[in-house]
């Protein structure tokens, strides 16, 4: 196969912007990450396994040039201390455990500095997913579809079937593969639509080379190791110490908060007039998006603040139908804003991979969360995750 990975810049946004509050605040954290795959009917091949391993190795082979930190040194909220860490940082292969040992004959394990670990989890699993789907099936049939099912969703858009307002492009993590994700970036920029706008991608690659916004701020893992890696802290407010580390790195920018990392009413205990005015948005990652946009429009009210000046970033397994939906739900009632993966990434006449590397361990210490719906969460500890439940249900019923 070809080289799935070919620039250090091929990640999500977010592993910038939470890579530069690690560096500046918690360089010296440790955590090991496990990767799983949810389909129960899928099975990586040895064949399969031992590309994976080369296309990381190819990875790690990989720095950042001068013309990418440049273009990163341009981005507001990124200052060049963090440049110039990354100017020296490159993947290590040696903090990688490849193996076959489990149901779906692939596993994956990392370990080492939070810095580092961080980092790889968007590359592993872009890799894993085109390595499977150029392997296992036959890819110009895949693409194919793929560009058929593309079609059919720019002319939804383009004659008004959909109207989502403002949506960026989300799906590197389970792309059918690099050249997949750069077609629909690049057919979704060339159309003005009448009730929607493509704002940009998490893809800060791709982001680059065709001159759009690259999009995103934090990720569930910042919350669970600020909040749950520190053995000091009880787990119950890890979205308050998450929250304020963040805006001590950042103030008023780069501020979308995730709510869903130990429940979301859990977050709301911390979510208050301070951090509330910070923030310009939160985003939805699980649970009912309605009932979800409704309790945070009401939260924003009782605190004095215009729900019209905040933003809802909705970001579960949506498709351009649902956001519709959404969208017209809230409207006028605040703003709103989709990042779409999957289904703009990887749709085709073949089921899409349901793969996650998570944080297990942080500081030696088991990390959990647990989100507004059962199933999201991933855990090797259950009595972490009970102990966890347990520090919620206290703070909320005292």
């Amino acid at each position: 196969m070809h080289q799935v990975i070919t620039s250090l810049l091929e990640t999500d946004l977010y592993k910038f912007s939470m890579g530069q509050a690690i560096y500046h605040q918690f360089s010296d954290y440790r955590t090991t990450w496990t990767f799983k795959c949810r389909n129960t009917d899928v099975f990586f091949t040895r064949e399969m396994v031992e590309e994976i391993k080369r296309q990381i190795k190819l990875y790690c082979s990989l720095r950042f040039t001068e013309d990418e930190l440049e273009y990163l040194n341009s981005i507001t909220w990124i200052k060049g201390s963090y440049v110039d860490f990354l100017r020296l940082w490159a993947p290590r292969f040696e903090d990688f455990t490849i193996g076959t040992d489990d149901s779906c004959g692939l596993t994956i394990e990392t370990r080492g500095t939070w810095l580092n670990t961080s980092m790889y989890e968007i590359p592993t699993l872009a890799i894993v997913n085109e390595v499977y789907f150029t392997m296992a099936y036959d890819y110009a049939d895949l693409q194919k579809s793929f560009e058929e099912r593309l079609d059919k969703k720019i002319e939804g858009l383009e004659n008004g079937k959909y109207r989502l307002g403002m949506f960026s492009e989300f799906g590197i993590r389970r792309r059918l593969s690099s050249q997949a994700q750069e077609l629909a970036i690049k057919r979704l920029m060339e159309t003005k639509y009448a009730d929607s706008v493509f704002m940009g991608t998490s893809n800060v690659y791709l982001a680059k080379q065709f001159g759009i916004k690259p999009v995103g701020t934090m990720a569930h893992e910042w919350i669970m190791c600020v909040g749950q890696g520190n053995h000091k802290h009880n787990p119950a407010y890890s979205n308050w110490y998450a929250l304020d580390r963040w805006v001590s790195e950042y103030g008023v920018l780069n501020g979308t908060a995730l709510t869903d990392t130990i429940t979301t009413e859990c977050f709301l205990r911390d979510f208050r007039l301070t951090f509330a005015t910070l923030f310009s948005g939160v985003r939805h990652d699980s649970g009912d998006p309605f009932a979800w946009g409704d309790r945070m429009i009401e939260h924003y009210k009782s605190l004095g603040i215009d729900p019209k000046t905040k933003t809802l970033l909705f970001s579960d397994s949506l498709n351009f139908e649902k956001a519709t939906k959404i969208k017209d739900y809230f409207d006028g009632r605040c703003k709103v804003a989709f990042g779409i993966g999957t289904y703009i990434a990887n749709d085709t006449d073949v089921p899409a991979l349901n793969i996650v590397m998570k944080t297990t361990l942080c500081n030696g210490m088991d990390v959990a969360k647990i989100s507004d719906v059962p199933g999201k969460g991933m855990c090797r500890n259950e009595d972490y995750v009970e102990y966890l439940q347990r520090c919620i249900d206290w703070r909320m019923n005292h």
